[in-house]
């Protein structure tokens, strides 16, 4: 199992990232902010339009140290990877079942079983732990909506069915969302998705935490040599990780939408961390990115017993045993995937 190293999130959007002999330099006007050894890092991730010099480039792929790149709001724009781990075998498995459309639904049904899953968990623990302060009735009708759609799931075989199971799902899980928002509901409300830009606070939060986990997802898949760009729900399409999108359709409940709630109902944020522009667009203020990048790499040091593995495991390495869990199936190890299901 992939060993979870360190990451650095360098979110001031006006730095530099140079080489400065085996580490990594953080530069500001010129001047140096800091230092961080190279060797024991997994990877970095920066935040702004100063970019990295070629020759610190040049050593990530060298050492497989992973470098992103997010614009200065959160949204992922690219990631720069050396050698991709793994044999060819498991690529061209990848591929041969990415262009028939039957066999990639049978995989991505588990992952989409795995959401549900995870969105019923969600939705049980607000109802079970608040039961006195939100609309147990509401909330129940979607978790039975949710118990329905799950098991229409297990026979499906298309795509374009499965497509309009987990979209349903997806509503009746969306509809009660703003129930398990327990404290300053009139600064976090949640009325509907918007996205690039998001509308209001929640939608802030939530995009920049899908971006963060898509951009770690990517980087498990690689590390297993499997390719992040063929999916198997999410169809090709240029510059899209399309398997990372499919694999963390499971993990978005359970760790983005989990993370936000619990920021907002722990009171870690408030009107004041956001900045509205004349556009419409809400985005986290500096600080406000800081911390919630902080309390982000807190939580994946956080302790859980993987239901598959029957192992405790930190959170960071969820995605990690997730990609090895679908290289094993599609090496012909396991006779199906398992998706990630939270008790």
């Amino acid at each position: 199992m992939k060993r979870l190293l360190n990451v650095v999130y360098v979110s001031q959007p006006d730095c530099y990232l140079a080489l400065k002999g085996h580490n990594l330099n953080i530069m500001q006007e010129g001047n140096s902010l800091g230092r961080v050894p190279l060797h024991n890092l997994e990877g970095i991730c920066t935040f702004g339009h100063q970019g990295a010099s070629p020759a610190l480039m040049a050593y990530c792929m060298e050492n497989n140290i992973n470098l992103t790149f997010f614009s200065s709001s959160g949204r992922f724009r690219g990631r720069l990877t050396g050698t991709v781990n793994g044999n060819v075998t498991l690529r061209k498995t990848q591929y041969a079942i990415s262009t028939n459309e039957t066999e990639s639904a049978k995989i991505a049904r588990h992952m989409i079983i795995g959401k549900i899953y995870n969105s019923e968990h969600i939705l049980r623990r607000t109802m079970r732990d608040h039961a006195l302060r939100v609309d147990t009735e509401r909330i129940q009708y979607s978790i039975v909506q949710l118990r329905e759609a799950r098991a229409k799931l297990l026979t499906c075989e298309e795509l374009d069915t499965l497509r309009g199971i987990e979209g349903n799902a997806a509503s009746a899980y969306f509809s009660v969302f703003d129930e398990c928002i327990l404290h300053q509901k009139d600064v976090f409300y949640y009325k509907g998705r918007s996205r690039r830009p998001p509308k209001d606070e929640i939608n802030a939060l939530l995009s920049f935490a899908y971006a963060l986990l898509a951009g770690e997802v990517a980087a498990a898949l690689e590390g297993v040599g499997l390719d992040a760009y063929v999916g198997f729900l999410h169809r090709d399409r240029p510059g899209r990780v399309s398997l990372a999108l499919d694999l963390m359709e499971e993990l978005r409940p359970i760790i983005a939408e989990r993370f936000v709630l619990k920021l907002i109902n722990r009171r870690q944020l408030n009107a004041t961390d956001f900045i509205k522009k004349e556009s419409g667009a809400v985005l986290l203020t500096d600080d406000a990115r800081r911390m919630f990048l902080k309390k982000w790499q807190e939580e994946k040091q956080e302790k859980m017993t993987h239901p598959y593995l029957k192992e405790k495991i930190v959170w960071g390495l969820v995605p990690h045993v997730q990609a090895l869990l679908l290289a094993r199936f599609l090496r012909g190890d396991l006779d199906a995937y398992p998706p990630l299901l939270v008790r």
